[in-house]
């Protein structure tokens, strides 16, 4: 299957239209689109034309109507749709943030340990993060690796998180017998 190159616009509104759909399993309204991404809601539905065009969402009629992603739309912005996605536990503000499904940590900028940033993908909105909060990552599955940080900024379009790393740990190997 070829890949749909979106514009940016059509891609946070996509990323938003899945976020939304997530957290409510329902047809989701233009209007709530509208709000997250800051638009009005005449271009939210012109846009969504053009996702309905592509296969990427599909219009549900009616009072409790609005929009849908499909498959395509998955798997245009590179989102598995995994049923339970490897659990990371994932703290903001020292809190843990229930059903935060971390996509990916990306470990940019390893040359430069005093620059050492991780980005972290994640599923679900990141609106309630801001810039400074406390984030910890970890430990992941295989291996258990503890990344600690602060928030350094947001990238809402491929949602992800761009964390300064503090402290980054994974427990060393058992020793072979």
């Amino acid at each position: 299957m070829s890949s749909i190159e979106l514009t940016p616009s059509q891609k946070s509104i996509l990323q938003e239209l899945v976020n939304l759909y997530r957290e409510s399993e329902t047809a989701v309204k233009g209007e709530d689109i509208a709000d997250r991404v800051d638009r009005n809601p005449g271009t939210i539905r012109n846009q969504m034309q053009s996702l309905k065009a592509l296969q990427l969402v599909e219009g549900v009629p009616g009072p409790k109507g609005g929009y849908k992603p499909t498959a395509g739309a998955y798997e245009a912005l590179q989102i598995e749709e995994m049923d339970q996605a490897a659990d990371v536990p994932f703290f903001h503000n020292d809190e843990a943030v229930e059903g935060a499904n971390v996509q990916e940590i990306d470990l940019t900028s390893v040359h430069h340990p005093e620059l050492c940033r991780a980005e972290i993908r994640m599923q679900g909105s990141i609106s309630a993060f801001h810039e400074g909060d406390p984030i910890q990552v970890g430990p992941t599955p295989l291996s258990k690796l503890v990344i600690k940080g602060t928030l350094e900024g947001k990238d809402d379009t491929n949602n992800t998180l761009i964390i300064t790393i503090d402290d980054m740990r994974a427990p060393a190997e058992e020793p072979a017998h």
